[in-house]
């Protein structure tokens, strides 16, 4: 898959307009969807995207490592390592596509202090 890094024009905004819930890598959600090179569990969250004048919801795959404590909806955030990824498939006969998004982090703006990974 072909992965397009996002480019945001300097009035792009980002509001959280969902909490994070856990990705699952099964239709039982038995196996959470873990990150291929860190092992981490990866997130799903909705953010509203705010640019010049259109806005949008776009649900973005972060790890939990990239998940800030403060997460709410309302609160703006702006995603890091921002990429999309188009895909489509067949199924029953019917043409399915749209773009993934994921983040390698969501950081709260406003001078907070991004996540940190504690043991």
């Amino acid at each position: 898959m072909a992965r397009i890094r996002v480019g945001l024009l300097p009035s792009a905004s980002f509001m959280v307009g969902t909490l994070p819930v856990p990705k699952y890598a099964d239709a039982e959600k038995t196996q959470f969807a873990v990150d291929r090179e860190t092992n981490a569990k990866l997130y799903t969250l909705t953010l509203f995207f705010m640019e010049e004048d259109r806005a949008e919801a776009l649900k973005i795959t972060v790890p939990e490592t990239g998940l800030p404590n403060g997460l709410k909806p309302g609160v703006p955030v702006m995603p890091v390592e921002l990429f999309a990824t188009p895909w489509a498939r067949i199924f029953n006969g019917s043409l399915s596509d749209g773009v993934a998004y994921r983040a390698d982090r969501v950081d709260l703006v406003g001078g907070s202090a991004p996540a940190t990974d504690a043991a």
